[in-house]
């Protein structure tokens, strides 16, 4: 019987709304609820969505600068009994966001670990964008330097899979240019804000969202699908 199972102690990964609050599942609740504490990717952005549950509990931090010690804290915490519930500024923990060091710290020490199904931005644009969703690849965030970036893209059409990627909205015009200069034709889609007010799905060619989006100033939370099958 392992520590954990004597203590009752133990860590739960919990998805939160990647923009529309009403996303946010039953399950959630009631775990954030029952809690002892709350680890946060950042402890001012999760508050009003604790406060609109209703929910108040301490929070502990949890970013990408000191996940590799918090994560020995908290498997301490969980050892002495405490649930700890983690969740990160939206979607799945650990997806582009803090949560994996953590995971592998309860794995290794042999803590007590649940996740909870729920948002995702990923596969909300997969399904969206309209692009073969049997097989696919994601990317995380394209880098900053050209030149990863035009490695990561020529990657997709290599694969042969359906490439998804976030993007800066300060980047995606030269972003698409790039991969317009790959492969013009290229199906594409830039899905922004998805589940909040503004939700939009650009689909396209490459050669016609670079058209799009060039000299303009988007804005808000951008996730680019490539159809690397055509």
């Amino acid at each position: 019987m392992s520590e954990t199972s004597q203590t009752g102690g133990r860590v739960i990964l919990v998805p939160t709304p990647i923009g529309n609050l009403g996303d946010i599942t039953r399950r959630a609740i009631e775990v954030l609820s029952e809690a002892d504490q709350i680890a946060c990717e950042d402890t001012r952005h999760s508050k009003p969505l604790l406060s609109h549950l209703e929910i108040s509990k301490p929070l502990i931090s949890m970013h990408e600068h000191n996940e590799a010690k918090r994560a020995g804290e908290i498997v301490e915490m969980v050892k002495a009994g405490q649930t700890i519930a983690v969740i990160t500024d939206a979607g799945m923990p650990g997806i582009s966001d803090p949560g994996y060091r953590l995971v592998q710290a309860c794995l290794e020490e042999g803590v007590d670990l649940e996740v909870l199904p729920g948002p995702s931005a990923v596969i909300t644009a997969l399904i969206g964008s309209g692009f073969p969703c049997h097989v696919f690849r994601f990317g995380g965030f394209l880098s900053v330097k050209s030149g990863k970036r035009r490695g990561a893209l020529e990657q997709v059409f290599a694969s042969g899979e359906t490439g998804i990627f976030f993007e800066s909205p300060h980047r995606i015009a030269s972003t698409l240019k790039i991969l317009a200069e790959i492969k013009p034709d290229a199906r594409t889609c830039v899905a922004r804000e998805l589940t909040k007010k503004f939700e939009t799905f650009h689909r396209g060619t490459a050669a016609e969202l670079h058209a799009e989006f060039e000299g303009k100033k988007a804005k808000g939370e951008i996730v680019l699908l490539v159809d690397g099958s055509n």
